[in-house]
């Protein structure tokens, strides 16, 4: 491997700032080339779709181009590539379909450990549909999740589970939940929002039928994505405007598509194969080469920080789980969380505390709907971030 962290940050204007950026989870800064494709698809000619000026032509191929780059980036069918919004509306819109077909009686699975967007969307349209709503805990020493046969039946419908943990970072056996879940004949939803920014993903390897994700998690711009197998999209029929087409997958994007964001995250996807700069291949095959990098580039840090912050007095890491992305949500006895926010701020370290809409994991873990500290890695934090944060948390538990 070859990772090469100075040269990575160099291309982040944002780090100019001199901002230790421990706040990935919640959006990654961004790398020039992104920008500036975004700046260039809204600049040159641009008109809705179409093969007849170049502006339509532009916009097409740009979409076209889109679709390709998540398909490399999750090991998927570029077919089944829906672009929307955001993750959470993409999961609203999907909750709603699927719930028409449901009856009373059916059932589905959310768990406790996942972000709202992927919990609220299903238990709504479930109460719509008169639906029971079973619930997935969580062990709140190990944050590991629970074992989710006990809760299959023959009327579960669908079972949402995070792949990644957007505030403690634990990452459950997804196949293996795939493989119970379709044993008893139900649909999986993974959220992977938080995982994708951290990981090779393969969609058919992790056994989702439905895949969802957000660009500006993974130094790209503010939209969602939406990854299924086409021939399960094409069974799926969501309200439409009449004179929208029925073509999978443009029956599921609402509206005219915002190009610049797309074109925004094709770059960011082509940004990422081209992280270690020996990677070789197709651009599939590089992005797997490259994530594997910026694994072995980030466990160290995480590790420094942990080993570190077990060494302070009254300091407590939520994050325990076997295994887990480089996300470590941290309390310090007595201290108001927002206070220690506060304190690295003053240092130009960002480190926000929230419960960062994973409210049912921060109360099943005693935070309440505060939360706490989160730290989060990103690919190009180095040795000169995490020296200033550890100098800054001794600081705060020691005033």
């Amino acid at each position: 491997m070859s990772y090469d962290v100075a040269a990575v940050r160099s291309r982040f204007p944002a780090l100019r700032a001199g901002i230790a950026h421990f706040d990935g989870p919640g959006g990654s800064q961004v790398p020039d080339s992104v920008a500036g494709a975004v700046a260039g698809a809204l600049t040159s000619p641009l008109a809705n779709r179409g093969t007849v000026t170049s502006g339509e032509r532009s916009a097409d191929a740009i979409v076209l181009a889109a679709r390709a780059a998540m398909a490399d980036l999750l090991g998927a069918d570029p077919r089944g590539i829906v672009f929307g919004r955001s993750m959470t509306a993409l999961t609203f819109d999907l909750a709603r379909t699927l719930a028409a077909t449901w009856s009373p009686g059916d059932e589905i699975i959310v768990t406790r450990l996942d972000h709202d967007a992927n919990i609220r969307p299903w238990v709504i349209a479930a109460e719509a549909a008169g639906v029971t709503v079973r619930w997935l805990d969580f062990d709140p020493d190990t944050t590991e999740l629970d074992d989710v046969g006990p809760l299959l039946c023959d009327r579960t419908r669908l079972v949402a589970v995070t792949g990644a943990s957007n505030l403690v970072g634990t990452r459950p056996d997804v196949p293996v939940i795939a493989e119970q879940v379709h044993a008893a004949g139900a649909l999986l939803m993974v959220d992977g929002v938080h995982l994708t920014a951290h990981t090779a993903v393969d969609l058919p390897a992790l056994g989702a039928d439905f895949y969802a994700c957000s660009p500006y998690k993974f130094l790209g711009p503010h939209c969602g994505v939406l990854a299924a197998d086409p021939a399960l999209l094409e069974t799926l029929h969501p309200a439409k405007l009449l004179p929208s087409t029925d073509a999978v997958p443009e029956r599921f994007e609402l509206g005219t598509l915002p190009y610049e964001l797309l074109a925004g995250t094709t770059a960011a996807v082509d940004f990422l194969a081209g992280l270690d700069t020996q990677a070789s291949g197709d651009r599939r095959a590089r992005l797997l080469t490259s994530l594997a990098a910026v694994h072995a580039h980030e466990e160290p840090l995480r590790r420094r920080i942990e080993d570190h912050l077990a060494d302070l007095p009254g300091v407590t890491i939520r994050s325990r789980a076997a295994s887990r992305t480089p996300t470590l949500l941290v309390t310090v006895d007595d201290r108001d969380p927002a206070e220690a926010y506060r304190y690295l701020a003053e240092r130009r370290i960002a480190a926000p505390s929230s419960s960062f809409y994973a409210l049912e994991c921060s109360r099943r873990l005693g935070l309440g709907d505060t939360g706490a500290l989160r730290i989060g890695l990103a690919c190009y934090t180095d040795d000169d971030d995490v020296d200033r944060l550890l100098d800054a948390l001794s600081g705060f538990v020691g005033a």
